[in-house]
C-alpha cells in the first residue's frame, strides 16, 4: 500500500474530494471516480465508471466521500455497493462526516469480507483540501491506519487515531460542533449590534484582531464583511452534522444544551441559505435581529 502509483477509487466527487483527487493525481497515484449524481464533464479529468463494484474491482483502495448516512450504506452496502467488488484485504477509507453508528456497520461489513476499514472524518475546508493541510481524524486498526498514511499525507498535514471505528466520527462531531457553536456567537454578536445600531465594520474589525476569536472563525468573519459565503462547508451539511450530533448524545445520555440551542438556528438557516457556507447563518441572525 506505499506504492505512490497505486489505483485509487472515489465514490462520491463533491466539492472535497475533488481536491483531494487532484493532489493525489499531482502526486502520482492514479484515481478513478463513481458518482451517479455527476455529468461525465463534471469528473474534470477523471477516469469515470458506471458502477461502485465495478470501481472496487479495478482498484486498490477505495476511498469514499459522501453527504449522509443514507448515502454511504447505499454506495457501500445497499445492492450495487461498492463492497459488492471488494477483495480480501483492499483497503477502504471512510472520509463522509456520518453517524457513528453507521461508520460501525460499514467497518463491519467490511471486516466480514476482509477489506480492511479506516474512518477518516476530516477537520478541514475546501481551502485545506487544496492545500494538502487537513486533519483526519482516523478510527481503525493501528496497521490500517498506517496502510493508509501514504494516500493521507498527500491530503492532509496530520493523521490521528482516535481509537476504533466510531470513534473518528464522534471526534468529527464534536469539531463540528465547536465550529458551529463558535460561529454561532458571533452571528448573535452581530444580530444584537446590527439592533443597537453598532457599526458593524467596526465591530468586526475588532473581533478579527482579538486572540479569542480563532484563525477559521476570522474567515468567517470576513465573509460576513463581503455578505459573500462561497460554500466552503455547506449550511446544509452543517445542519445534518449537528443533526448527528444531536443523536448520537441523545442516545449516549450526554446533555449539551448549548450545541442543541446552535442547532436551531442552523436548521433555519439550512432552509433559507442551504448552499451557502455555514458562516451564512451570520447573515440570517442578523436579517431576523433587522426584522423584529
Amino acid at each position: 500500500m506505499g506504492d505512490k502509483n497505486m489505483k485509487l477509487g472515489f465514490v462520491g466527487f463533491g466539492a472535497m474530494p475533488k481536491r483531494m483527487a487532484a493532489r493525489l493525481r499531482d502526486a502520482g497515484f492514479q484515481a478513478t471516480v463513481f458518482d451517479p449524481y455527476l455529468k461525465p464533464d463534471a469528473i474534470e479529468g477523471f477516469k469515470s465508471v458506471d458502477s461502485a463494484p465495478d470501481l472496487a474491482r479495478e482498484v486498490e483502495a477505495i476511498l469514499v466521500a459522501v453527504p449522509n448516512d443514507a448515502a454511504l450504506a447505499k454506495s457501500m452496502t445497499g445492492p450495487g455497493g461498492a463492497l459488492e467488488g471488494a477483495r480480501e484485504g483492499q483497503l477502504l477509507l471512510n472520509f463522509s462526516t456520518v453517524s457513528p453508528s453507521a461508520s460501525k456497520r460499514l467497518a463491519e461489513a467490511a471486516a466480514a469480507q476482509g477489506v480492511r476499514y479506516v474512518e477518516t472524518p476530516m477537520s478541514g475546508s475546501t481551502p485545506e483540501a487544496e492545500s494538502g493541510k487537513l486533519v483526519f481524524l482516523a478510527g481503525g486498526r493501528p496497521e490500517d491506519i498506517d496502510a493508509a498514511k501514504p494516500i493521507l499525507e498527500v491530503i492532509g498535514r496530520r493523521t490521528v487515531r482516535i481509537g476504533e471505528a466510531g470513534d473518528g466520527a464522534v471526534a468529527k462531531l464534536i469539531v463540528n460542533g465547536i465550529m458551529a457553536t463558535g460561529t454561532n456567537a458571533l452571528a448573535e454578536g452581530l444580530a444584537y449590534a446590527a439592533r443597537a445600531g453598532v457599526d458593524r465594520d467596526t465591530l468586526i474589525d475588532v473581533l478579527s484582531d482579538l486572540i479569542l476569536v480563532s484563525e477559521h472563525h476570522k474567515r468567517k468573519l470576513a465573509m460576513a464583511r463581503a455578505n459573500d459565503f462561497p460554500p466552503q462547508f455547506p449550511t446544509r451539511l452543517m445542519s445534518k452534522d449537528m443533526g448527528l450530533l444531536l443523536d448520537d448524545t441523545r442516545e449516549r445520555g450526554v446533555s449539551v444544551p448549548g450545541m442543541a440551542a446552535v442547532a436551531q438556528l442552523y436548521a433555519h438557516a439550512a432552509r433559507v441559505r442551504p448552499d451557502d457556507d455555514y458562516a451564512s447563518a451570520i447573515a440570517v441572525a442578523e436579517e431576523l435581529a433587522n426584522d423584529n
